[in-house]
């Protein structure tokens, strides 16, 4: 009986020596988001056949944001005015500091909250690369193209403004609702 533990005790731990590798399947900033849901690393999106539609720039590593993590769309929407007339709310916070883009996306359409442009302006390097290798338009840091609607109203204005966010300095501006500016949606991925 000895014996017969003794030979398991061996088996086990010479099992123990082989190495079996075990792919990274984690999300990371700079990987492809997929129409599909996918997620990848350039180098295995390249060979995949699929289509891109986003650059994920955020992946909630201490809970405090919404979802699993934020990707940015390949391209710009557009410019449109926030809304088309002053003097009504349109339903979003007026609280720079939320990651709150998801929900403010039941009054406006994917646009990002002040707190998740913040999380991309400061990752920018490392996405726009990725977004022009996919086809996309890297995000404008040139002083005339580089500011971009957020879903955050300026507290006590709500009626009448919204925060512009810039990608070439990383600062707000607080603009009337009914001006034309670009979008950049943002994508929570669950």
């Amino acid at each position: 009986r000895r014996l017969v533990s003794a030979v398991v005790m061996v088996v086990a731990l010479v099992a123990c020596d082989a190495h079996i590798e075990i792919p990274d399947t984690a999300m990371r900033p700079g990987h492809v988001l997929c129409v599909d849901g996918t997620t990848l690393p350039y180098s295995e999106y390249e060979q995949s056949g699929k289509q891109a539609i986003a650059v994920v720039f955020h992946t909630n590593p201490d809970g405090d944001t919404e979802g699993n993590g934020y990707a940015v769309y390949l391209w710009d929407i557009a410019p449109k005015a926030f809304a088309d007339s002053l003097g009504v709310e349109q339903g979003t916070s007026a609280d720079i500091g939320a990651y709150d883009g998801n929900t403010n996306t039941f009054a406006l359409y994917y646009v990002p909250s002040v707190a998740q442009m913040r999380l991309l302006y400061s990752i920018r390097a490392v996405v726009n690369p990725v977004i022009e290798k996919c086809g996309g338009n890297p995000l404008s840091q040139e002083a005339d193209a580089c500011w971009y609607w957020t879903s955050t109203e300026v507290e006590g204005q709500q009626t009448a403004k919204a925060w512009l966010y810039s990608m070439g300095s990383g600062t707000m501006q607080e603009t009337p609702k009914t001006q034309a500016h670009k979008v950049r949606p943002i994508i929570t991925i669950y």
